[in-house]
């Protein structure tokens, strides 16, 4: 781990003209340690971010292309909440040119983190990916690992908008590698159970279920369920805007700055 002297960080952000980037946006004007010095958008070319997002210039301009944004305005850190196909070459890219990713978008293969994570090594670059962002989803994650070592019975329920591209959630799926650690492997419910309706259970993983809901007027939401003997216990997050998750992006850029290797999971920055 390097350590980074304190200086106002020069951050671009793919995908501003989205959901999550326009909060990013707003989060970064309002950060006097945080410049943004840069939109990336493939439809977009020399319009201010402002105007497109706001109504209001702030002098900061759109590129339709990665590689002259980082080129133009060498920012330190690159803030990418796009789709997993774009994020990857997005971060590829990045890397190249020294620039430090912070990717919201999950959906990731093993092969691909691996990859990513040799080339931080190489470059003695930090990165960071998190499937998610909010304080209190890392928290949930976290509490939901401890209580499986105690319930080992457990399923998963995650709830988000229908725009969204992947199911389940990448912080479903990182719950449930967290819990898969902390608990015994086992398959639960009864051996010879069936389906009557195919995908009635839930997608499987280590021997427990991960469900997937998608409706307009959600955010992002998460439930795991434990069950034993006589009791139940429920750990739930909901994030009802996207404002929620932008302390932890904050937290991410500035932490990226003094790591050398690629994070997964904002947990790892938590005390």
């Amino acid at each position: 781990m390097t350590t980074q002297t304190q200086q106002t960080i020069r951050v671009a952000v793919a995908g501003a003209k989205g959901r999550m980037g326009q909060e990013v946006v707003k989060m970064l004007l309002q950060d006097d340690s945080l410049a943004f010095v840069a939109g990336i958008d493939s439809r977009l070319s020399g319009v201010d971010v402002g105007e497109v997002i706001s109504g209001k210039p702030i002098g900061v301009p759109f590129f339709n292309s990665l590689e002259e944004a980082l080129d133009t305005e060498r920012p330190d850190v690159l803030v990418d909440f796009t789709t997993p196909h774009t994020g990857y070459r997005h971060m590829e890219v990045a890397i190249e040119r020294g620039v430090r990713p912070v990717v919201g978008t999950t959906g990731f293969t093993p092969e691909q983190m691996d990859t990513l994570r040799e080339r931080c090594r190489e470059k003695q670059l930090g990165a960071i990916i998190a499937p998610n962002f909010a304080i209190g989803a890392i928290l949930c994650m976290k509490f939901a690992a401890i209580a499986a070592k105690y319930m080992p019975h457990v399923e998963i329920i995650e709830l988000h908008h229908d725009r969204k591209l992947d199911a389940p959630s990448g912080t479903a799926i990182k719950t449930a590698e967290l819990i898969a650690e902390a608990r015994r492997s086992f398959v639960q419910g009864h051996p010879e159970e069936t389906e009557s309706l195919t995908g009635a259970r839930g997608a499987a993983f280590d021997g427990f279920r991960i469900h997937s809901v998608r409706l307009p007027g959600l955010v992002a939401h998460q439930e795991v369920l434990f069950g034993a003997t006589g009791q139940t216990l429920s750990i739930r997050h909901d994030s009802i805007s996207r404002e929620s998750f932008m302390p932890g992006v904050s937290m991410a850029i500035k932490a990226v700055m003094n790591l050398d290797t690629l994070v997964y999971g904002l947990e790892h920055l938590l005390d």
